[in-house]
C-alpha cells in the first residue's frame, strides 16, 4: 500500500439541530486501499459517508481529498473529484435502460443524444465489473445484484477513483457476495480506493485492508484488518465484551409441536415436510430465491398453496390465515419489517397490542392495561427508547424488531416462526434477539428461524434444513452443523461420501 492519502477527515463534527451525531473524528483513507467503516446503527457511519460524497457538510472540522481541504456542496462537487457514493437503496430510474441510467445527466452527443455511443460506452463500463448485460435492458427487469453492479459501472464510467459503498451486500446471496468481493479486490488492484460500510464483519475481514470503528459518533480506532478478528471488531463496536453472542443451546423436548406434510406453494416450493419439537430451534437455510419465505407464507395462508397435513401438538389443524394460525398458537414474523411488520407512523402501544386487542378491550379499550403491557414488553425484550410515547419510526432497526417480536409474543404462542430476525440490526441488538430466541426455546416453545446469515443459523439452531429451488434437500444436526455443509447443500454440490452427517432428503 503506497503511503499517499486519498481522503481524510480532520476533527470532523456534525450536528443536526440539537443532536450531535459526530464529534472530533479524524482518520485517513490511503490511495488504493479498501477501508472499512464499521459501527452500530446510529454510530455516525452514514453521516461520514455522506460528507465525503457531498450530501452533508461538516459542522466543525473539514474533509480533505488529495491532500486539499474541500467544501463539497453537492454530489456533483464530489463526483468532480472522483468520489461517488453507491447507495444502499439504488439510485436508478427503473423505467430507463441500463445505458440511459449510466449516462443520466451526462449524455454523450452535442444537443442530440448519441444512443449508439452511449450503448458502446456502457458496454465498456459493464466489462469493467465483469457483467454480461445488454445495455438496452430496462433496469426494472434486472435482479438486485445486477442493479448493484450497474451502480458500480455507472460510478466507474464517471472516472470514480474513490467508491463509497453502503452495505453493498445487504440483499445479495452468498455467491453474489463472493462475486462482489472479488470485484472490489480487482478494483483495488487497479488503484481504485474503496470506503466500505457493512454490518457483516466476516466480509469486512475478508476484503478490507484497514478498519475504522465508530461508536456513538466518536472514533474508537483505526487498525489493520489482519490484526482484528470479527469478534474483536464486534467488541470494539459495542464497547464491551460480547463473549456470549449466542447462549448455550438447551436440550429440546421430544414432543413434536408442529408437523407439516406435503406443503406446496405453486411456483415457489413443493413437497416441503418438517417437524419441529418443543424447545427446539429449527433453521431454514438456502440461497435467496430458494423458496423458504414463500413456503412459510403459504403455510400461514398468505399465499396460494395446498398442504397435505398440519398438526399442532399431534392434533390436525386447518390454517387458512395468519389469524387462524395465531389461534392455533403459531405466529410468524415477516422478513419485511416496514412493509408487513410495523405501523411505523403509529405509536408503540398499538404496535404492540395489535394482535391481542380483545385482551385490552372489555368491552372498551383500556389504555392503562395496554400501557402496562408496553412497559412490560419494553423491559422484557430490551426495547431501548428514552420514551414510550414516540412513533415506531423513531426507534432504531433493532428496537423496531424487538417491538414486532414483543407483539407476536403477546399472544403467548407455542410455535414462533422468525424470518430474517436480525436483518439490518446492529451487533448489540442481534445479541439481544439471540438471547430472546434462546429464552423462547428454553420455555418450551418451538422456534423456526429462516436466515441468510450463516453464523446466526449455526449459533442458534439445533437442526438446519437446507432448501434449494423450492425443495428441502438436506438436514444437518449436531456436529454436522458446518458452514461448508450448508453451502454445499444450498448450492447443490452434495458430496455424499464426504458428508456422513448430512441427511439428504429425496
Amino acid at each position: 500500500m503506497r503511503n499517499d492519502v486519498h481522503a481524510a477527515f480532520r476533527e470532523v463534527g456534525k450536528r443536526f439541530g440539537a443532536v450531535e451525531v459526530l464529534r472530533d473524528v479524524t482518520f485517513e483513507i490511503a490511495r488504493g486501499e479498501v477501508h472499512a467503516l464499521i459501527g452500530e446503527n446510529g454510530a455516525g457511519k452514514s453521516t461520514l459517508m455522506k460528507m465525503l460524497a457531498g450530501y452533508h457538510e461538516p459542522t466543525t472540522g473539514h474533509v480533505e481529498v488529495d491532500g486539499q481541504p474541500v467544501t463539497l456542496r453537492s454530489s456533483r462537487d464530489a463526483e468532480a473529484l472522483g468520489v461517488v457514493l453507491i447507495h444502499q437503496e439504488f439510485n436508478l430510474a427503473e423505467d430507463l435502460t441500463v445505458a440511459q441510467n449510466v449516462f443520466l445527466g451526462h449524455e454523450p452527443g452535442r444537443g442530440l443524444v448519441d444512443d449508439a455511443e452511449m450503448v458502446r460506452r456502457t458496454r465498456e463500463a459493464l466489462a469493467l465489473v465483469d457483467v454480461r448485460l445488454d445495455p438496452r435492458t430496462r433496469v426494472r427487469d434486472l435482479s438486485v445484484p445486477q442493479k448493484q453492479l450497474v451502480e458500480i459501472a455507472k460510478a466507474l464510467s464517471r472516472r470514480a477513483r474513490l467508491l463509497v459503498m453502503d452495505e453493498p451486500t445487504a440483499s445479495l446471496t452468498l455467491s453474489e457476495t463472493r462475486t462482489l468481493l472479488d470485484l472490489i479486490r480487482r478494483l483495488r488492484g487497479e488503484g481504485v480506493t474503496v470506503l466500505y460500510v457493512s454490518h457483516k464483519l466476516e466480509e469486512v475481514k475478508a476484503v478490507a485492508d484497514r478498519v475504522t470503528v465508530l461508536r456513538d459518533g466518536r472514533l474508537v480506532t483505526t487498525r489493520a484488518a489482519q490484526d482484528l478478528s470479527p469478534h474483536e471488531m464486534a467488541n470494539l463496536m459495542v464497547g464491551r465484551e460480547l463473549t456470549d453472542m449466542f447462549p448455550g443451546k438447551a436440550e429440546p423436548g421430544s414432543e413434536v409441536a408442529l408437523s407439516v406434510r406435503d406443503l406446496d406453494v405453486p411456483g415457489f416450493a413443493g413437497g416441503v415436510n418438517f417437524d419441529v419439537r418443543r424447545g427446539e430451534v429449527l433453521g431454514f437455510a438456502g440461497l435467496v430465491g430458494a423458496g423458504r419465505t414463500e413456503a412459510f407464507e403459504g403455510l400461514l395462508g398468505l399465499r396460494r398453496r395446498s398442504v397435505g397435513r398440519v398438526e399442532r401438538d399431534g392434533r390436525p389443524v386447518r390454517i387458512r390465515s395468519a389469524g387462524d394460525a395465531a389461534r392455533h398458537g403459531v405466529v410468524y414474523l415477516s422478513e419485511d419489517r416496514k412493509g408487513k411488520g410495523l405501523l411505523v407512523d403509529m405509536p408503540l402501544r398499538p404496535n404492540l397490542t395489535l394482535m391481542t386487542l380483545e385482551r385490552y378491550a372489555r368491552p372498551l379499550l383500556d389504555p392503562r392495561a395496554e400501557q402496562r403491557a408496553l412497559e412490560r414488553a419494553a423491559k422484557e425484550y430490551g426495547v431501548r427508547t428514552g420514551r414510550l410515547d414516540v412513533p415506531a419510526s423513531a426507534l432504531s432497526g433493532g428496537n423496531q424488531q424487538k417491538l414486532v417480536l414483543g407483539r407476536i409474543l403477546e399472544v403467548d404462542p407455542r410455535v414462533v416462526i422468525l424470518d430474517e430476525p436480525t436483518r439490518g440490526v446492529d451487533v448489540g441488538a442481534k445479541r439481544d434477539i439471540y438471547h430472546l430466541v434462546h429464552r423462547l426455546a428454553a420455555g418450551g416453545r418451538a422456534v423456526v428461524v429462516i436466515s441468510s446469515e450463516m453464523p446466526e443459523l449455526l449459533g442458534l439452531c439445533h437442526r438446519i434444513l437446507v432448501m434449494r429451488e423450492g425443495r428441502v434437500v438436506g438436514e444437518l444436526s449436531g456436529d454436522g452443523l458446518t458452514e461448508q455443509d450448508v453451502i454445499r447443500l444450498a448450492t447443490g454440490l452434495t458430496r455424499e461420501e464426504g458428508a456422513s452427517h448430512v441427511h439428504t432428503h429425496h
